[in-house]
This record gives C-alpha cells, sequence and structure tokens, in this order.
C-alpha cells in the first residue's frame, strides 16, 4: 500500500507540474492578477489563481488512485472525503472569485462558514470529544458544543492560512510541512485514510511550488490559501479523532504558525483600535524583512518555525503516548514563553509593545542598579 501511496504522491506533483502553467495562462487571460500596492511586497503584476493547479492535481490523483487501493474505507472516511471534496471545492470556487473579482471580507467569511456547514451538516464530521488533560481520558461533547466548536475550527484554521500568504512560497511551504507532519504521525498511527490525502496533497503542493518559490512565476491566490487552510482544518483535527493517545493540543502545534500569526495580528489590531479583519504590513513575514532578511530567508526561516512546531508536535503526542503529561505541559510553557519573546523582538505585537522583554530589563537594573545608571 506504502508504494501506491508514493505513487500518487509522485502523480499529484507530476500533475502540479504541468497544470501550473496552463493555470498561469489561464489567470492572464481572464485577468486574475495582483497589482503591486503598499502593503505588498511584490513589484510588478502578477498571476494569481495558481491554488487553482494545487487543487485539479489533488482531485484526479485521489480519483486515479482510490480505485487501486486494497483497503476498503469505512463509511465515515467516505464521508470525511466526500466533505473534504465538496467543502474544498466550494471553498476553491469563492478564492477563484476572489482572485478575479476582489470579493468583500464578509462575502468570503460567509463562504467559508457555508463550506464549514457543509462539512458538519452534509457529512456528519463533527468534534464530539476533549482531551481532559493529565488523565489521559476524553469527554463526549454535546452536540450544542460541538457544532459550532467545529464550523469556528474550521473558518478559524482557513483564514490563518490565507492571513500568512504574503511572500513567494510562504503559505505553500508551511502547509506543505504542517502536512508532512500529519502525514508522518498518521503513518505511525495506522490511520490509512488520513496518510493518503496527506501525501496527495503534499505532491500537489510541492509540483506547485517549483513556480511559486521565490522569485515566484506565479501566486497562489485565495484560491489556494483558503483551499489548504480548510485542508489542514480538517487534517490536523479530525485526522485524529479515532487515535485515544492524543491530544487536543496536538493539531495546534502542527498549525502554530498560521495560528499564532493570526492571535498577534488580533491582539495588534484591537491595541491599535483598527478592525480585525483590516490589513497591515505588521505579519510575521513583514516584521523579518524589516529586520533585515531577504526574501527568501524570511521565507526559509519561517519554514524552520514551521517545521519546529511539527516536531513540538510529534513530541507532545509521543509523551501523551507514554502518559507523560508533564512533559506536555512544559513543551507547551517554552512554546509560549518564547513565542512571546520572539513576537516582541520582531514587533509581531507592535515597536512598543514589549511587557516580558521590559519586565526582565527592569529586574536587572534593580539587580545591578550601578550597571543601569552608566548605560
Amino acid at each position: 500500500m506504502l508504494i501506491i501511496y508514493i505513487a500518487g504522491f509522485i502523480v499529484c506533483m507530476g500533475l502540479a507540474l504541468g497544470l501550473t502553467p496552463l493555470v498561469k495562462k489561464f489567470a492572464i487571460k481572464i485577468g486574475a492578477t495582483d497589482v503591486p500596492n503598499a502593503r505588498k511586497v511584490h513589484t510588478k503584476i502578477m498571476p494569481r489563481l495558481g491554488g487553482l493547479a494545487i487543487f485539479l492535481a489533488f482531485v484526479l490523483g485521489l480519483l486515479a488512485v482510490l480505485p487501486i487501493i486494497p483497503y476498503e474505507f469505512t463509511p465515515r472516511e467516505v464521508n470525511f472525503i466526500k466533505a473534504l471534496l465538496c467543502g474544498g471545492g466550494l471553498i476553491v470556487l469563492i478564492g477563484a472569485l476572489d482572485d478575479r473579482f476582489e470579493l468583500s471580507a464578509k462575502v468570503k467569511l460567509l463562504g467559508q462558514i457555508i463550506a464549514a456547514c457543509i462539512v458538519v451538516f452534509g457529512f456528519g464530521i463533527t468534534v464530539d470529544f476533549v482531551n481532559i488533560p493529565f488523565n489521559n481520558t476524553y469527554s463526549s461533547l454535546e452536540s450544542w458544543i460541538a457544532i459550532p466548536l467545529t464550523i469556528f475550527w474550521i473558518v478559524g484554521v482557513t483564514n490563518a492560512v490565507n492571513l500568512i500568504d504574503g511572500l513567494d512560497g510562504l503559505a505553500a511551504g508551511v502547509s506543505g510541512i504542517a502536512i508532512a507532519t500529519i502525514a508522518a504521525m498518521a503513518f505511525v498511527m495506522g490511520n490509512t485514510m488520513v496518510a493518503m490525502l496527506c501525501l496527495l496533497l503534499l505532491g500537489s503542493i510541492i509540483g506547485f511550488l517549483f513556480f511559486n518559490f521565490h522569485p515566484a512565476k506565479i501566486f497562489m491566490g485565495d484560491t489556494g490559501s483558503l483551499f489548504l487552510g480548510f485542508c489542514l482544518a480538517l487534517l490536523a483535527l479530525l485526522g485524529f479523532k479515532q487515535i485515544a493517545v492524543v491530544s487536543f493540543i496536538t493539531p495546534l502545534l502542527i498549525i502554530g504558525v498560521p495560528l499564532s500569526d493570526t492571535f498577534f495580528a488580533i491582539v495588534r489590531r484591537k491595541l491599535q483600535k483598527k478592525p480585525i479583519f483590516a490589513p497591515d504590513k505588521g505579519h510575521l513575514h513583514h516584521c523579518l524583512r524589516e529586520l533585515g532578511f531577504s526574501h527568501r530567508q524570511t521565507v526559509l526561516i519561517i519554514y524552520g518555525i514551521a517545521a519546529f512546531f511539527g516536531i513540538l508536535a510529534v513530541i507532545q503526542s509521543s509523551a501523551a503516548l507514554y502518559e507523560a503529561n508533564w512533559v506536555t505541559f512544559v513543551v507547551i510553557c517554552i512554546m509560549l514563553f518564547f513565542l512571546q519573546i520572539g513576537a516582541e523582538i520582531t514587533g509581531l505585537i507592535g515597536k512598543t509593545k514589549r511587557p516580558v522583554i521590559n519586565f526582565f530589563l527592569r529586574m536587572r537594573m534593580k539587580a545591578n542598579p550601578e550597571r543601569g545608571s552608566k548605560s
């Protein structure tokens, strides 16, 4: 079966390599292009809609692989695949319309909610349990909690990936790293269906990255960032639903880069008294560029951060396997501390918002008053 999955990965990568130039020509023909402005880093008109190549490569690869898999999926797994395709198809349509006509944020949000509702009400996919920390047990959720929680998760993660799509290859690479992490964990846990979907999607992303990494020849646009966010929302959370040793924090770690960037963006805009959905140049990639890193260096640094989150996810799930929940607690505390320090150094919250660093500086001055007065 592994050979079939590897073959599917190669097929999807080849399809993305072949389809992306065609999608590029199509985007230029219909006017789905990205015009430079003060908030963006590129300086010339670029074709968007590249996510359509990822979606088509993934779907065609899936249709090619499904008939030859020597494994019968359960009804739940079949519903999961259908939910991913139907909801993902709607998300791609919304993204494509935005890449061409620039839809309002409210219209896009409504479309994302409808796609999430298709997953929940159309195919019965919900988060119906929560992990009880330090107890290795799970508690069932009532539907009135499970349904809005699932919709909130899908919409939130979908937008989180969309928000980090600001540099060549950034959103695609970060998503690819997260999906590769999920694939590795799914293989270890024997979750065949999730592993298959992850490998097919990863192949599609890598094929597209040949044209999207700096200097990019095409952008994925909202078509790609929304679709990858939607896929991550389902695969990162629901993919481990049947695995009792994985706690709720694992999917949060897997998609740590887009979620943390989104969280700091919300805090930053609230402090600046701006609307939550108002675009700005305060995201992680913007801050790293302001610190003097090149376009490619910035992307590679964020790739490294995404890989770090992936490693934390593996450590956390391994600790849960051996019921060492104290390890999870320590890892999360350390991660949150360094996230805050990193945000303050790079200016994610704001150029003057450095409460933790200022606290340590004050403590240092109190401990060494003579040195503080000299400086």
